[in-house]
């Protein structure tokens, strides 16, 4: 697998097609109060770095890191359903991770579903090193959320 990973910006055509898809998706699944899928003009705010994989120029998924200090939170991360299972989001994750150890981040955090339809990515989370966490920053409890942490 040769997958390039770059910084993205949200108006690129495929980029925005794919937030678009994501937060399409992500608003299906859960009822308003329980969903903390960013709006795409959020994305492009200076605290939060965009990043695109793709493959022989085909994009294949997404993810942002925001930054709060010294920890930071995985945002927006989906992939392609055509792209699934080949080991796409642990290669984009891991490009997240790298970039917060770049950056001197402590702890990196996130915001899953805790339905069947995000159990995928909580195992992806988790053999990564991310563990159960109660919620962080301005999050509150709520059981559609699941939450989880790892030290960079």
């Amino acid at each position: 697998m040769s997958f390039d990973v770059t910084r993205a910006e949200v108006s690129e055509p495929d980029v925005a097609a794919l937030l678009a898809r994501h937060f399409d998706l992500m608003r299906a699944q859960s009822p308003p109060e329980s969903c903390h899928v960013l709006p795409v003009d959020d994305l492009a705010q200076p605290d939060i770095a965009l990043f695109a994989l793709r493959e022989d120029g085909a994009l294949l998924a997404i993810g942002a890191l925001r930054e709060f200090g010294t920890w930071g939170e995985v945002k927006s991360m989906h992939t392609a359903e055509a792209a699934r299972g080949r080991g796409v989001a642990r290669a984009l994750l891991d490009v997240l991770i790298a970039e917060a150890r770049a950056k001197g981040l402590q702890h990196l955090s996130l915001e899953t579903g805790s339905g069947p339809e995000h159990a995928a990515a909580r195992t992806l989370y988790a053999r990564a090193g991310f563990v159960d966490c109660p919620p962080f920053g301005s999050y509150t409890h709520d059981p559609l959320s699941h939450f989880m942490t790892r030290a960079i």
